[in-house]
């Protein structure tokens, strides 16, 4: 079952974030699935997934993900994850820079009947404000 979920939480990150590919998340996650560190603003369920790597993905020319380290035991997987691109649009009320930066991102999921039903997330988004 670990390999399962660790094998989920890749595709997540490589056809959701990095592809776009939003009609994943009716596979990787629960209707009723609950994130306890949403983005300002984020919609809750899968609607705010959507909703918030949709405007990553306006802001961000370039999307690149890549999955550092992943972890499962049990019903839960880790994640760190990097994410970099060109920082072209608004995101969460940052202005464009224009430079190149990189979020990191660390997550705790908790997988059900093979899908996502919580997540626990911390992201540094200090690349995107110390461009200096």
């Amino acid at each position: 079952m670990s390999e399962d979920n660790k094998a989920k939480m890749r595709q997540f990150y490589e056809e959701v974030v990095q592809k776009g590919n939003f009609g994943m998340l009716d596979e990787l996650a629960a209707p009723h699935f609950v994130d306890h560190n949403p983005a300002p603003g984020q919609a809750p369920g899968a609607e705010g997934i959507k909703q918030f790597f949709t405007a990553m993905r306006a802001a961000v020319t370039g999307l690149r993900v890549s999955v550092d380290h992943v972890i499962a035991e049990g019903d839960k997987v880790v994640a760190h994850v990097s994410m970099r691109g060109k920082h072209t649009g608004e995101l969460m009320g940052i202005p464009p820079s224009g430079k190149e930066v990189v979020m990191r991102v660390s997550d705790i999921v908790r997988i059900e009947n093979g899908k996502a039903v919580e997540r626990w997330g911390v992201e540094d988004m200090s690349g995107f404000v110390s461009q200096g």
